[in-house]
């Protein structure tokens, strides 16, 4: 089954640049990356364009012009490009374990999306991280990481767990099974039947409403936080509204207690778009 990897950016090349050496040593092969990239300027392009002849990663960009935080809007103009059945949602702060991709296609099975989770690692820790602890997979072990900042946790063993201790603990964790933008999974025929990502939304709940909508639809969550792994990378947060993210959780609450499924405001704005001639 091929995959397309749907990685979200903006201004952040050094971060991608890691995310994307993660991608490159995947032990699942049958894939190819598309960046939705809300604005980013030229270094990120640049960059891109490197990694691809570096790497041998089959790269499409997906940028339109900085109006401020778009990312729904980016998200649906990736979606519409990519070329799979089956996608991966990511963000490009959060470097893949070498199975990852694995995981996902592994667990993936009709009537389902997947919910992963992330490890979230402080700032000095992922500044240390260089191209060779990620093609090593050094930096994804536990005595690694507390060696370079990482402080002890319960949550660390999202790290450790074999696969059958990961099948265990997906299965009783009592964390609510969510969609998640920065490790999510689903089948493009779903997403495009609830209209993708609902463009009115900002930074906040944004991808937890789009999950909302799939369940709406009978589309069931299933836990992969503990297999599914992903290291994230530390930055600032300069975009957060404490009132938009209050409002985005009202009308998630407002589209779960309606059944609604589809956003008026999502990829069928930018369908009719294209048949008119017009490009993405």
């Amino acid at each position: 089954m091929k995959l397309s990897v749907i990685i979200s950016t903006y201004n952040s090349p050094d971060w991608l640049e890691k995310v994307l050496w993660g991608y490159s040593v995947q032990s699942y092969t049958n894939f190819d990356i598309i960046i939705a990239d809300d604005g980013s300027t030229e270094e990120t392009r640049h960059l891109i364009d490197r990694m691809q002849k570096t790497t041998g990663l089959t790269i499409q960009h997906i940028w339109h012009e900085d109006q401020g935080f778009q990312k729904c809007r980016i998200l649906n103009k990736a979606i519409l490009a990519s070329s799979a059945d089956y996608l991966i949602f990511t963000d490009g702060d959060c470097i893949p374990r070498a199975d990852f991709l694995n995981v996902h296609a592994t667990e993936a099975s009709p009537g389902y999306y997947l919910s992963g989770g992330y490890h979230k690692l402080p700032l000095i820790t992922s500044n240390t991280i260089t191209q060779d602890d990620i093609l090593s997979g050094r930096c994804f072990e536990l005595s690694w990481l507390k060696k370079h900042g990482l402080l002890s946790s319960y949550k660390n063993s999202k790290l450790t767990a074999n696969h059958w201790q990961a099948r265990i603990l997906n299965k009783i964790t009592p964390t609510r099974c969510r969609f998640k933008g920065s490790n999510g999974s689903a089948w493009k025929k779903d997403v495009l039947a609830v209209n993708g990502f609902d463009e009115t939304m900002a930074y906040g709940g944004e991808d937890r409403e789009f999950g909302v909508r799939l369940a709406n639809l009978g589309i069931k969550p299933k836990h992969v936080r503990y297999n599914a792994i992903v290291i994230h990378l530390d930055h600032t947060r300069s975009y957060v509204d404490t009132s938009i993210v209050a409002a985005n959780k009202r009308h998630r609450l407002h589209v779960d207690k309606h059944g609604i499924t589809r956003t008026p405001h999502g990829i069928a704005e930018h369908t009719q778009l294209i048949e008119k001639g017009n490009p993405l």
